[in-house]
């Protein structure tokens, strides 16, 4: 187990309040002792942190900043199902990313999740992944992150 909390406040971060459902479905489901969570936008007090496609209007680096708060808005919506300090491992991450025609840094992109969950939770925190190009995102998102976390028994 970790203190979330306390380990996002190492890096000036606090967990957000889950951001509310854009269609119909909910944030995250617990099964057993899983969540999964639907994909997450960089949502912060509940509007898009930048629009546009990652090579154009959004770099590289901004997309990866955008990805560690859809990253943030995950654990958030796993926190609506269950106390996310009960989390012992971070099982999946998928990671869509809406870049220019060409682009192909999806990894480096996503990466910007991934390094926040191996902050938190060291080696637990290293999941298998997906990162993927997509021609859309609702709102034009730059980046969408959806998350699998495993709880402890």
């Amino acid at each position: 187990m970790s203190d979330v909390r306390a380990k996002l406040a190492e890096l000036g971060l606090t967990l957000p309040v889950a951001a509310k459902p854009i269609a119909a479905y909910v944030p995250a489901v617990r099964t057993g002792n899983l969540v999964f969570t639907a994909g997450q936008l960089p949502l912060v007090d509940g509007a898009i942190v930048m629009a546009g496609k990652v090579g154009g209007d959004v770099t590289v680096e901004q997309a990866k900043e955008m990805a560690q708060v859809c990253a943030l808005n995950a654990l958030a919506a796993v926190a609506l199902v269950a106390n996310v300090d009960d989390i012992v491992r971070v099982v999946r991450v998928v990671g869509y990313v809406n870049g220019v025609p060409g682009f192909v840094n999806h990894p480096g992109v996503v990466n910007g999740a991934s390094e926040l969950f191996v902050h938190i939770w060291g080696e637990d925190g290293k999941h298998a992944r997906s990162a993927v190009g997509i021609a859309e995102l609702p709102l034009n998102s730059p980046v969408e992150i959806e998350l699998t976390v495993e709880l402890k028994n």
